[in-house]
C-alpha cells in the first residue's frame, strides 16, 4: 500500500476549500473500516486515505505549512498505513459514562494483547500493540491502542479469495467475538497484496 508523500497533500488554503467534501468522502470510507466488538470496543482499520485525512487535519489544526513540520507529520502517521501483509487498527474503548469508563479501564489492563483477528481456517492473530509508546500502567489501560496484525501469505491469499474474517477480544473483563461484515471484509482485503 502506498505511503504518504508531501507532494500529494493539500496546502492549508486548498485543504480549507476542499475540507467539507473531503471529510464526507473519508467518513463514507471509514464506515467500511470499523469493526465493533461488543458495545464498548471498536477497531478502526487504518489505510492511506484515513491517514492522509489525519495528517491534513493535523496540519490544519496546528497551522503547519513549513516542509520540516509537514515531513514530521508524515513520518508520524506513515507507520499506521498497512504494508500489504498486515492490518493496522486504532482500538477504541468507549463508555458514555466517565465513571464506568474509569472502572472498566482499571479492569481491562492487557486488553489490547487479548484482541485478535482470524481468517477462516487459520489460527487467531494477536496484535503487536502500541509500538509508539506504552499505553497502560499498573492501575489502568488506555482507551486508545494502536494494533498491528501480521498475516501469513496463506492468510492473505485466503482473504483475497473471499475467506470470512472474525474479530474478538478474549480478556477476563471483556469477551466478545464478531464476524466481520462483508463490506468491511472486502475493504480489508484491499489492504493486502
Amino acid at each position: 500500500m502506498k505511503k504518504l508523500v508531501k507532494e500529494e497533500l493539500y496546502g492549508l488554503e486548498e485543504y480549507s476549500n476542499k475540507r467539507d467534501e473531503y471529510r464526507q468522502k473519508v467518513r463514507a470510507h471509514k464506515l467500511n473500516r470499523i469493526v465493533r466488538i461488543g458495545e464498548n470496543v471498536s477497531l478502526h482499520f487504518e489505510d492511506y486515505l484515513t491517514m492522509r485525512y489525519q495528517v491534513q487535519e493535523m496540519l490544519r489544526a496546528e497551522k503547519i505549512f513549513d516542509s520540516a513540520g509537514i515531513i514530521e507529520e508524515i513520518e508520524t502517521y506513515n507507520p499506521l498505513i498497512p504494508d500489504g501483509q498486515n492490518w493496522k487498527a486504532t482500538m477504541m474503548i468507549q463508555f458514555d459514562n466517565a465513571g464506568d469508563r474509569k472502572v472498566a479501564l482499571e479492569k481491562m489492563i492487557g486488553i489490547e494483547r487479548a484482541t485478535w483477528v482470524q481468517v477462516a481456517g487459520f489460527d487467531k492473530v494477536h496484535p503487536i500493540a502500541n509500538e509508539d509508546l506504552e499505553r497502560e500502567t499498573n492501575e489502568k489501560t488506555s482507551s486508545v491502542h494502536f494494533l498491528r496484525f501480521e498475516l501469513t501469505q496463506p492468510m492473505v491469499e485466503a482473504v483475497q479469495n473471499g475467506a470470512i474474517i472474525n474479530a474478538g477480544v478474549d480478556h477476563p473483563a471483556y469477551k466478545h467475538e464478531v464476524t466481520v461484515p462483508d463490506n468491511i471484509r472486502n475493504s480489508l482485503a484491499s489492504d493486502l497484496d
